[in-house]
């Protein structure tokens, strides 16, 4: 068997800030799962990127599903019976609930059987037998997890996973935190999540590339990004290969297998990290049919923009990008604005 991760660091990068004459601070680390890159500019840079780095490890102490003392791991123990659980967590089901309805269950935070089934939650990956995924299917369906307050209730047998919106909300608390430190340029990598503060100190936007899932050392295109959050995601970044098939790790809620939407990428841009990360999940199940009918229906009325990539070599780009991304020139790819 064949296994393929995107980041293969497995530890903290650095400790520290590095800074040059008159240029930013930056910092990488390594948390949740994945590598985490921060530029920083301005007199607080340095403090700013301490208290982002020290919430974003308390987020992942508090939602990691494989950290046993875990808010997350303590409610997935208890199901069948309700528990009480932080005022910040409880707020962040009732989100995670509202966006699965929203998303018509393409975003479900209660795969999780299935996504350790499949050992994306422990890279022991495997392929499951139908009558497994037959019998974990009913598990799935995160409108049966009762929130009342700060009371918790998930279904007996159940567990919640929120690795498809714990890195949004945690690129939502290090905006918070870097304007609460005057912050006015920076730009974070968190994974696949990016969220860019202002503009680059001379006043043009921030650059951030598309990536080809094809050939992720390459770009379909470049965004132009100032005061917004842009949430990719894609098979490419974490599959594994047997006997000849390649299993990714977006696994759809409906089927309980990898998803085959036709899709092979979708980048989200929005004013919420939150949003974009469970949106960038369920576009990517529903597909590009699906996706553009959730973009321009009225519970979304195209509330945000979206780059998705096919299959067949087309990259398609919402109407209010088009200001904002530019194809990668002498690209294979077929580009097309939907409006």
């Amino acid at each position: 068997m064949k296994q393929f991760l995107a980041f293969l660091l497995p530890l903290l990068l650095l400790s520290g800030c590095a800074e040059t004459e008159g240029g930013p601070q930056t910092a990488q680390i390594f948390a949740m799962d994945t590598v985490m890159d921060f530029t920083v500019y301005g007199p607080s840079a340095a403090e700013a990127i301490g208290a982002s780095t020290q919430e974003i490890q308390r987020l992942e102490q508090l939602l990691s599903r494989t950290i046993e003392t875990s808010e997350v791991s303590r409610l997935n123990a208890s199901a069948g019976k309700e528990e009480e659980t932080t005022e910040e967590v409880s707020s962040l089901l009732k989100e995670a609930v509202r966006l699965s309805a929203s998303t018509g269950g393409a975003f479900d935070i209660t795969v999780a059987p299935l996504a350790s089934a499949w050992g994306f939650t422990e890279a022991e990956y495997r392929v499951p037998t139908k009558e497994e995924i037959g019998r974990l299917l009913p598990l799935v369906d995160s409108s049966r997890i009762r929130i009342t307050g700060q009371q918790v209730e998930l279904p007996d047998g159940a567990a919640i996973d929120l690795g498809g919106i714990a890195k949004g909300y945690a690129s939502d608390q290090v905006a918070r935190t870097l304007q609460a430190h005057g912050v006015e340029s920076a730009i974070i990598s968190l994974g696949g999540n990016v969220y860019a503060k202002g503009a680059k100190p001379g006043g043009d936007p921030w650059r951030v590339a598309v990536r080809d899932p094809g050939d992720p050392a390459d770009y379909v295109g470049m965004l132009l990004l100032e005061d917004a959050y842009a949430v990719t995601s894609g098979g490419y970044q974490r599959y594994f290969e047997q006997a000849g098939h390649i299993y990714h790790h977006i696994i759809d809620p409906s089927t309980g297998y990898p998803a085959d939407s036709g899709l092979t990428s979708v980048t989200v841009i929005s004013s919420s990290g939150t949003v974009c990360d469970a949106l960038s999940t369920a576009l990517f199940v529903l597909g590009e049919q699906g996706a553009v009918d959730l973009w321009d229906g009225a519970d979304w009325d195209r509330g945000f923009d979206m780059v998705l990539v096919t299959e067949d070599g087309r990259v398609l780009i919402t109407e209010g990008l088009a200001d904002r991304f530019e194809p990668k020139e002498g690209s294979a790819y077929v580009y097309e604005t939907l409006s």
